[in-house]
């Protein structure tokens, strides 16, 4: 995705509102895939124990997936998908800090 491509995060707020899906690019093709943040936590556990096929059923709209299997990505062409996903939705992918730390010291015993 071009430079131009990117919206801001009021932007990407106003887009999860409207639609269900935002727009991104596989192989150069386009695609709609539910954004980043309103993947389901099942969807979640498929991607990370492996299962990329059901993965992206979940995520991409029926013609999306459909094209997805057609094209058969690449692990790269995978990656360059979910950064078009994180550019056009405005949110970062995978990039969360966790829970912080408390800045109390716990006295020990």
């Amino acid at each position: 995705m071009s430079e131009t491509s990117k919206v801001t995060p009021a932007e990407a707020q106003e887009i999860e509102a409207t639609s269900h899906y935002v727009p991104a690019e596989l192989c150069g093709k386009p695609v709609e895939i539910v954004p980043g943040g309103a993947w389901r936590q099942s969807a979640m556990r498929k991607l990370r124990n492996g299962y990329f096929d059901e993965f992206f059923e979940e995520v991409l709209s029926p013609e999306s997936y459909e094209l997805f299997l057609d094209l058969n990505p690449t692990n790269d062409e995978v990656g360059a998908l979910l950064e078009s996903v994180e550019q056009t939705s405005g949110e970062s992918m995978g990039k969360s800090s966790g829970p912080s730390r408390s800045s109390r010291t716990t006295r020990r015993r």
